[in-house]
């Protein structure tokens, strides 16, 4: 991909990786992704904002060659993430002239990650600016979006914000901007999901806080910019502070058959009562269909039979995952088949222990679903759609 400007002197010379389909041998990557760096050239100094994933480095040596960089004063490093801060080693080598700018928590990281010195850094608190003569960057700690150490750049004469992982997605695209806006949004909020939701309550307040700035672009470290910086940022506030929607999510795997029969029961009874259902298989799962479902839904319904007295271990998988991004739903309920025994009830509740819900009641049965199984699944989806009516959920 070429380089591209932003506005004069401020140009996106980072790299598009369209084949990558695994992030941190945990993270699905359908489109691809990207790893965003920005050159901002002042009429003193020069800055280069994040230095690519190493894999990718030659290509951002390549994009600097043709701008005919011969000095970079400044490397800021948002995060210290390998993504983000792996190639800073070949950048310096390149210009050992240049100081990695970053918080006082990201150095001490850089130390440990990448065995930089005191002398290659300069340490920015929040609020902070340097110079480049006539452009000024500010720099805004944001702690927990989504490591202890990450902050955001401002270009303020430009009214252009580096949001680092903030308002990112794993996105291939041409585009400097994200011209498909429905594309744009579901790459976003699978990358919130899968990235930011766990931080929801410490996002909240670095909303607030960017209410303070003009913003004209928010370019982040994966995906496209933003040239209508409102398009994220609400959309950010529906997925943190806006209440959940009348979804329930069913989540369910079947070894002999009983447990599919009751999802498909179980997912009839809550159609017919109103309620939107969101139908994962787990045993086919993409962790981030499963966390762009959660980002919405008020209910998480598990169906799982049992293995060992415990859950299907793709069950238990799929509940460690909700317990760790921490979703906004309301009320969860466990449904399944056993053999001789279980202890299906008391495990899932001490993988979800973390959530702060409401636990409806179980229906687990013993061998194939009768009638009054069937009862049993007709009043917990009655109860999901009473629940939700009564949040006043739509």
């Amino acid at each position: 991909m070429p380089v591209k400007e932003i506005v004069e002197r401020v140009h996106s010379v980072g790299v598009v990786d369209w084949d990558r389909r695994l992030f941190d041998a945990l993270i699905p990557l359908p489109d691809g992704t990207s790893y965003n760096s920005y050159l901002v050239q002042g009429s003193q100094k020069t800055a280069l904002i994040d230095a690519v994933d190493p894999a990718k480095l030659a290509v951002l040596h390549r994009h600097l060659d043709e701008l005919g960089i011969e000095r970079v004063d400044y490397l800021v490093t948002n995060h210290a993430e390998q993504d983000h801060s792996g190639g800073i080693p070949s950048v310096l080598d390149r210009f050992p002239e240049a100081k990695v700018v970053c918080t006082p928590k990201c150095a001490e990281i850089l130390k440990d990650h990448l065995h930089l010195t005191d002398e290659q850094m300069i340490t920015v608190e929040d609020g902070e600016v340097i110079s480049l003569g006539d452009r000024t960057l500010e720099f805004i700690h944001s702690p927990w979006v989504h490591w202890p150490e990450t902050m955001m750049t401002y270009l303020r004469e430009e009214q252009i914000l580096f949001s680092c992982d903030f308002f990112g997605s794993h996105l291939a695209t041409s585009d400097l901007y994200g011209t498909d806006r429905g594309q744009v949004e579901i790459a976003a909020k699978r990358y919130f999901g899968e990235i930011m939701m766990p931080f929801t309550r410490v996002i909240a307040r670095h909303l607030e806080r960017l209410e303070g700035y003009d913003l004209k672009v928010i370019a982040p470290s994966h995906g496209p910019a933003y040239d209508d910086p409102n398009f994220i940022l609400d959309l950010y506030r529906e997925w943190v502070t806006g209440p959940p929607r009348n979804v329930a999510v069913v989540l369910h795997v079947t070894m002999h058959g009983s447990t599919q029969m009751m999802t498909d029961h179980l997912v009839t009874a809550l159609v017919r009562r109103g309620v939107k259902v969101e139908q994962i298989d787990l045993t086919t799962l993409d962790s981030g269909k499963l966390v762009m479902a959660l980002v919405d839904a008020a209910t998480v319904l598990l169906g799982t039979p049992t293995v060992l007295t415990g859950p299907h271990p793709v069950a238990a998988n799929a509940a460690f995952l909700m317990n760790a991004v921490k979703p906004k739903a309301k009320f969860v309920g466990l449904y399944g088949s056993y053999g001789w025994g279980t202890r299906v009830e008391q495990t899932v509740a001490s993988l979800l222990s973390s959530l702060k819900v409401e636990t409806l009641p179980s229906v687990l049965i013993k061998g194939m679903p009768r009638e009054e199984d069937f009862r049993a699944l007709d009043a917990l989806a009655q109860q999901v759609a009473d629940r939700h009516r009564e949040a006043g959920l739509r």
